[in-house]
């Protein structure tokens, strides 16, 4: 027997497949271990961010600590440091982030077979930015004093911090995206290493800076651990297959 050709344009063909998201298989355990992951990081950041918005709002336990370490970071200012955490504010700040989410998005989805994994990247991105733009002006929490401040003054308020939400949210789900298909050890570790390095030498950055106190950069990274959960969570319900099921979004076959 003979398949009849395909009606529709081999462009279009191509173009439609590549918005098909990507279904694999893998042992039923590990994808339990997925949703375990995610459930626990989503409990565990939203648990800490209310008890680190609590604790702003009354000012009381944790951020007690906002001021001695800010002093902390004051006493080791120098010029060659200052210059460095300038750096790491502009590369991920809210002009050139954009840009390199822009760009690898683009390019990943340009260059990989599907398009699930740039656009779930797009879309935690996305709402990392939703999330520091509503609650900032909710919360109003001040800034350090204007003149602590090395890199120009920012009158706007702190709680949380955009640009740590924002390295937070591109490295660990960058991280989970690539580790989670190699499925090897050795990457998962290096991977997820290099982004807390990343996180943590953000974080860094603004208290060294000035711009944010302990309290708003940890209630950032919290916060990321919600969006990476769910963004584990969401990647796992729709790709991940076991032995038996079936593939419920296959191109219709062509009958012959």
């Amino acid at each position: 027997m003979v398949k009849r050709p395909s009606t529709a344009h081999p462009q279009e063909m191509r173009w439609h497949e590549k918005f098909i998201v990507e279904e694999r298989y893998l042992p039923a355990g590990t994808r339990r271990r997925f949703y375990l992951t995610a459930t626990v990081l989503i409990l565990v950041g939203l648990v800490g961010f209310l008890l680190l918005l609590g604790s702003v709002l009354t000012h009381s336990g944790f951020e007690t600590l906002d001021q001695p370490v800010e002093d902390w970071f004051d006493a080791r200012r120098s010029p060659e440091m200052t210059g460095f955490m300038i750096a790491l504010a502009i590369t991920f700040g809210p002009v050139a982030l954009p840009v390199i989410v822009l760009v690898v998005t683009v390019s990943w989805t340009i260059l990989a077979k599907h398009a699930w994994r740039p656009l779930l990247l797009a879309g935690a991105m996305l709402t990392g930015v939703i999330l520091a733009q509503v609650l900032a002006p909710l919360v109003q929490h001040p800034r350090p004093p204007i003149g602590l401040m090395l890199f120009g003054p920012d009158q706007t308020f702190s709680f949380p911090s955009g640009h740590v939400l924002g390295t937070s949210d591109f490295l660990l789900v960058l991280a989970f995206l690539l580790a989670s298909r190699k499925q090897r050890t050795g990457f998962t570790v290096t991977a997820v290493t290099l982004a807390i390095l990343g996180i943590l030498a953000q974080v860094a950055s603004r208290l060294y800076l000035g711009y944010h106190w302990i309290s708003d950069t940890t209630a950032s990274v919290a916060l990321s651990m919600v969006v990476v959960g769910a963004v584990m969570a969401l990647d796992t319900r729709r790709t991940v297959r076991i032995a038996g099921e079936p593939i419920s979004n296959e191109l219709p076959r062509q009958k012959p």
